[in-house]
């Protein structure tokens, strides 16, 4: 199994996406242990830790380092966590911009912050969730697409630091996701041309395998058919 004995920690892990991707690492034989904001949700095969800000720098680490303490190391790192506002500039807010930074940006630096003082020596992977429409924002995207764009620099940046040794740093570029939320938002929209969470997570769990060691800095579109 491509990730026995892999201690994989995964933000955002109790939506749609989050879910499927903790539900394929621990397939996979992954210690797959899930952080989310909200409390009591369990998944079968996988550890759900307490409720945790990740918006909180110190909170998170501390959470962290409880988590490999228990554990003995943290091997890899996944950033679902994030949100998504649709909204023109003309008639939006700044409050918006503020909101989508503090969700899709900051709780992904503080949780890579906080996992690689636990990384083993022989290396970690982190993998994050950019999204294909911040290469080109649409209309109502700004915010969002901005936001997103954070996490493509975030990724490239990172994986310079640290591609002097073994931990790689790559993030994965999705169109729309078939989820519940994205469908009721576009009722008419045709979901087979959309990603699934599973297909999405398959190439997650490919970046987190020994299989993908010489791929780093690498922001990976997966678009499905739209």
């Amino acid at each position: 199994m491509e990730l026995k004995g892999k201690v994989v920690v995964i933000t955002g892990a109790l939506g749609t996406l989050g879910k499927a991707v903790a539900e394929a690492a621990a397939y996979l034989g992954a210690t797959v242990i899930a952080v989310d904001r909200v409390e009591g949700a369990k998944l079968a095969g996988v550890q759900v830790a307490p409720a945790l800000d990740l918006g909180n720098s110190q909170a998170t680490r501390d959470a962290f380092a409880s988590l490999a303490n228990k554990h003995g190391r943290i091997d890899a790192l996944v950033n679902v966590a994030g949100g998504f506002s649709w909204e023109t500039l003309a008639d939006g807010s700044i409050e918006t911009w503020d909101r989508l930074y503090q969700m899709n940006i900051r709780t992904a630096v503080n949780a890579c912050q906080a996992a690689l003082p636990h990384f083993p020596k022989s290396g970690g992977r982190i993998v994050n969730i950019g999204a294909a429409g911040a290469v080109k924002a649409a209309a109502g995207m700004g915010a969002y697409a901005a936001s997103k764009s954070g996490i493509a620099r975030l990724t490239e940046a990172l994986a310079e630091e640290l591609k002097a040794g073994d931990t790689t740093v790559n993030a994965v570029l999705p169109s729309i996701i078939d989820t519940p939320v994205n469908r009721a938002d576009m009722p008419d929209a045709d979901y087979s041309r959309w990603v699934t969470p599973q297909a999405l997570a398959d190439v997650i769990v490919f970046l987190l395998s020994d299989r993908a060691r010489a791929i780093t800095g690498a922001l990976i579109p997966v678009t499905g058919r739209v």
